[in-house]
């Protein structure tokens, strides 16, 4: 029954902002629209983007969250739809700190008192999947530490549940509904949601997230990531490090402290870069609400990560290919970009390099002649993306993220210095990381990695050549055996061949010398 009442409001939602509008071209559901919104105005006038945007919102915390993904999916999404989904914020109240505390005893089966030395009840930040408060916790030391303890919503799972299995029913009414919207691949973007919805829920997949990106930064010395207190993670709560900072977006403020914007800005493209060209492990959630900056003395100027729920992860044959196609990109060899994809398999076998080639080339050689600071990154990797659409590329999910938080880079690197050329601060290290890739030092690097490997590898050798020889040789010693019967069956053979053909010439002549006879007698 609950089912049914949410579906019911869904609707209502869809037609009182005319969604029916962009998928049934209006006047199939008109008359029901009026009927169902009980003749109150609908909102049809606004641009669609908005109005999406507004019904999201009109549907609470999940649908907000699946709007704010669904704003990443650029390169399936109309331009002025996904600028306006990415404008949805988590503006969500805080539940009752009585259920935060009733979680974390639940969690840790003890009382709260018995966990941390004080608590404030008052949350300092609420978003659609959880909330945070402060609170000191006593280690094992002795020693006293701030910490921040992250508790998830109450009942999530099972909401969540339900509203994802709306959104399926919905995503194939909506297939069925529009060729546009097939297009779309409703089905496929509501898979993606419940992946990234469900990563999110469990805060251990989170903790473990932040501490591998901690010790991949540790070198770097620009990013301050919390240190996760593994006595007190769980599933529904974690308790990490307290971090102090401003947050990004108040330029104003961090100016007032002397923070250097332009090398802020900087130090967010070679973080960016270090995380996916290095590591191949990157925070794939940097906007500006997950993101503060250190104004302490040890760290002044700093970055400081929060929120890890989203992360991306590249392959060694993810970074292979995209070396190979920034190469070919700074080269304006876009045949070869055109080849790489086919190659990838990312395109159908039987697409025209020719036609690819020159599909790429429009989208990118007009941004060559443009000064290099007005030149976006994202938006060349958004447009390669929807324009691929017209050869069926196959868009791989990590590379979708790549570009959502490569364009979150550039707008919070530029909100940071208007003047931020994107492309000279990345091009030393992309061409420095090329190198490493294609160059000596991945060789180096490859033989090295295989070291150990190969050292154990090695007191075996003899006995697996000999093996091997043994193993050849039994196999040459059968196959001359079978060569061997071969050639006797073909000697054999001849020899008929040779006998019948000796005795036919022989029965010939006899034949020849009884007619001459014949003749003269």
């Amino acid at each position: 029954m609950t089912r049914y009442v949410r579906a019911i409001v869904i609707l209502w939602v869809i037609l009182r902002y005319g969604l029916d509008e962009l998928a049934l071209s209006g006047f199939r559901l008109r008359g029901l629209a009026r009927i169902v919104t009980f003749g109150r105005r609908r909102h049809i006038d606004a641009p669609r983007g908005q109005r999406l945007r507004m019904a999201l919102e009109a549907l609470g915390p999940i649908f907000v969250k699946f709007g704010q993904v669904l704003s990443t999916r650029r390169d399936l999404l109309p331009p002025d739809i996904a600028d306006e989904l990415a404008l949805l914020q988590d503006r969500v109240p805080p539940f009752p700190s009585e259920v935060a505390v009733a979680s974390i005893e639940r969690a840790f089966r003890r009382p709260l008192n018995a966990i941390f030395e004080t608590f404030d009840h008052q949350p300092v930040a609420s978003a659609s999947i959880a909330q945070v408060h402060f609170a000191t916790l006593r280690m094992r030391t002795g020693e006293v530490r701030e910490v921040a303890v992250k508790v998830l919503r109450p009942g999530m799972k099972a909401v969540i549940e339900k509203d994802l299995d709306l959104m399926r029913m919905m995503a194939g009414w909506v297939e069925k509904a529009s060729h546009d919207a097939r297009r779309l691949k409703p089905r496929e973007v509501v898979a993606e949601f419940d992946k990234y919805l469900h990563d999110e829920l469990d805060l251990v997949r989170e903790a473990a997230n932040a501490a591998q990106l901690r010790r991949n930064m540790a070198s770097l010395h620009l990013v301050l990531i919390p240190e996760m207190y593994w006595d007190f993670v769980h599933p529904e709560v974690m308790v990490m490090e307290r971090m102090s900072g401003i947050p990004i977006s108040q330029t104003e403020r961090l100016r007032e402290h002397g923070v250097n914007l332009p090398q802020l800005a900087r130090d967010g493209v070679t973080i960016f870069f270090t995380q996916v060209f290095r590591d191949g492990f990157f925070h794939a959630d940097m906007h500006p609400g997950n993101i503060q900056v250190s104004v302490e003395p040890g760290t002044f100027g700093r970055y400081i990560s929060l929120d890890f729920g989203i992360i991306g992860t590249l392959t060694e044959f993810d970074k292979d290919y995209l070396a190979q196609n920034f190469t070919a990109f700074f080269r304006r060899d876009y045949k070869r970009v055109a080849e790489l994809h086919i190659e990838s398999g990312w395109v159908p076998p039987g697409t025209r390099v020719d036609e690819l080639e020159a599909a790429v080339r429009t989208v990118c050689e007009p941004y060559f002649d443009r000064p290099l600071r007005e030149i976006s990154l994202g938006m060349v990797l958004m447009r390669l993306f929807q324009t691929s659409r017209r050869f069926n590329v196959e868009i791989q999910p990590q590379l979708v993220l790549l570009q959502k938080t490569l364009l979150n880079i550039e707008g919070l690197g530029r909100q940071l210095d208007p003047d931020l050329d994107l492309w000279s601060t990345a091009k030393p290290f992309l061409e420095r990381w090329m190198m490493d890739q294609i160059g000596p030092q991945k060789l180096w690097q490859e033989l090295r990695d295989q070291a150990p490997r190969y050292a154990k590898i090695l007191p075996e050798l003899p006995h697996l050549l000999h093996k091997r020889l043994r193993e050849d040789r039994g196999l040459l010693r059968h196959e001359a055996d079978a060569l061997t019967e071969e050639l006797r069956k073909t000697n054999r053979l001849l020899q008929t061949l040779i006998l019948a053909g000796i005795g036919f010439a022989l029965g010939m002549a006899g034949a020849l010398i009884m007619l001459v006879r014949m003749r003269i007698f």
